[in-house]
């Protein structure tokens, strides 16, 4: 008995002992956050969004035939008809979310929750309820800054550091989604720098922290209860998948918005494009880091310094680019007037070329990536000589369709890889600028025209965009 009480003391001890081993070799586990505590300190700070616009509807009836009578003695009946029973003024509502940012009643929200609204209310979690007023909006970032004023001290969100941030920590998103206010969600963080064809400066951070309609414009916050992101986009039909703006691309924009109610970008006059495995081996690269300058806006900052097409950017201001999409919003983030300095790489040598940085104008590409993908399903590039070869394609400028998206509008209304884009509701389409614009400038729910080009024959095609 004896024995057998110190052969089991024996193993208890060696138990124990590999044990205290593999735990001091094992990496140390993230403590999961108090999502209780959480709540309860952050939730003050979100407050429910609701927006009124005043939509006037066009006229629905046309009638579809004329008359060989000139006048159609008819026509007055109709016209009467129709404005009375549908012609009325009606008021569109839409909810949203936001969150407060200092005591002087700044909110943060995206610009597509408060866009052309005409009545805005904020609610805060205490059921205190202010007249909200839009200070300044960023359409290109989908951000808004609006305005309360209350006489009592206002709970304040925390900014925190979106760059340090890593796939798989925890984060918390608090909103409005369908109207249900103060809901709070939990999750990891499942991505970054994720394009999603929203605009020029897509660089997201993706959640499965549940977000639905009426999430938008609310705070995702890190385990220190800091905001990290602001949330933007999902996708339709997905599961756990939500997109977050970073907050530190907010930071900029913010002050300005506050200082003057607009934004100014930086400029220097560029199209680019992905470095592909196969332009990669062309250009004799070690990897596909870098981007690859498409076209050269006339007169533009980039022809003053030198740059030419076919030059690969490696370096913009001391950043390495190691992927297109870096690069639109460092040259956007960048003052005007500022000179700095670009890496290019040109016939396997690399070179330093100075570039003024100038103010990016309306209707401009913002920096201008070559390649666009959208809510129309596809995306589009600038077309030059050897993308031109490479499709197979005669012509050598203007926009061409590079991808469909599956499924995606473009697809459904018969559009092909290769057609070149002429017009978009009539307005000539020579540049991405022109394609950027002409999408941007279009209705959502409303049929937008386009004229295209393929092969030898021209062909229009027409949709609903959704």
């Amino acid at each position: 008995m004896r024995k057998q009480s110190t052969k089991i003391l024996a193993l208890v001890i060696c138990c124990v002992t590999l044990s205290g081993l593999f735990s001091e070799s094992a990496p140390a586990k993230a403590v999961t956050p108090d999502f209780v505590e959480l709540a309860k300190k952050l939730k003050p700070t979100v407050v429910n969004i609701s927006t009124a616009k005043t939509i006037k509807p066009q006229r629905r009836f046309q009638r579809p035939f004329g008359t060989p009578f000139g006048n159609d003695p008819f026509q007055d009946f109709f016209d009467r008809f129709f404005d009375e029973s549908q012609q009325h003024p009606y008021k569109q509502k839409s909810l949203g979310s936001g969150f407060i940012i200092s005591d002087e009643g700044y909110i943060i929200t995206n610009n597509h929750v408060v866009s052309g609204a005409d009545e805005i209310k904020v609610k805060l979690s205490d059921g205190r309820e202010f007249k909200g007023e839009i200070k300044g909006s960023d359409e290109k970032l989908d951000l808004a800054l609006v305005k309360i004023s209350a006489k009592d001290h206002l709970p304040v969100a925390t900014l925190g550091d979106s760059d340090t941030i890593e796939v798989g920590e925890w984060v918390m998103a608090i909103g409005n989604p369908f109207g249900l206010a103060q809901t709070v969600t939990a999750g990891i963080v499942s991505a970054q720098g994720r394009v999603i064809g929203s605009g020029p400066y897509d660089d997201f951070i993706q959640t499965d922290a549940s977000i639905n309609p009426g999430n938008s414009g609310g705070p995702l916050f890190n385990a220190h209860g800091e905001v990290i992101g602001i949330n933007t986009a999902i996708i339709a039909g997905g599961q756990g998948i939500g997109f977050a703006i970073p907050v530190n691309m907010a930071k900029n924009i913010i002050t300005q918005l506050k200082e003057t109610g607009k934004v100014t970008r930086g400029w220097i006059g560029v199209s680019i494009q992905p470095i592909t495995p196969e332009l990669a081996q062309s250009f004799d690269l070690e990897g596909e880091k870098g981007a690859l300058v498409a076209e050269i806006v006339k007169d533009s900052p980039a022809e003053k310094a030198g740059i030419k097409t076919g030059d690969i950017i490696l370096e913009f201001n001391g950043k390495m680019i190691h992927e297109m999409n870096e690069l639109p919003r460092l040259v956007a983030a960048t003052p005007v007037g500022k000179k700095v300095t670009v890496k290019i790489l040109r016939e396997g040598k690399s070179e330093d070329v100075p570039v003024t940085v100038e103010r990016l104008k309306d209707g401009e590409a913002g920096g201008q990536p070559g390649i666009g993908q959208d809510r129309l399903g596809m995306t589009v590039r600038a077309l030059n000589k050897d993308l031109a070869a490479r499709m197979g394609i005669k012509e050598q400028s203007g926009v061409v369709v590079t991808e469909i998206k599956a499924g995606g509008s473009a697809e459904q209304a018969g559009i092909s890889i290769g057609d070149i884009i002429r017009e978009i509701n009539g307005a000539r389409i020579d540049s991405i600028g022109d394609y950027e614009k002409a999408v941007t400038a279009h209705k959502k729910g409303g049929v937008i025209r386009l004229l295209l080009r393929r092969g030898e024959s021209s062909l229009f095609v027409a949709f609903k965009v959704e």
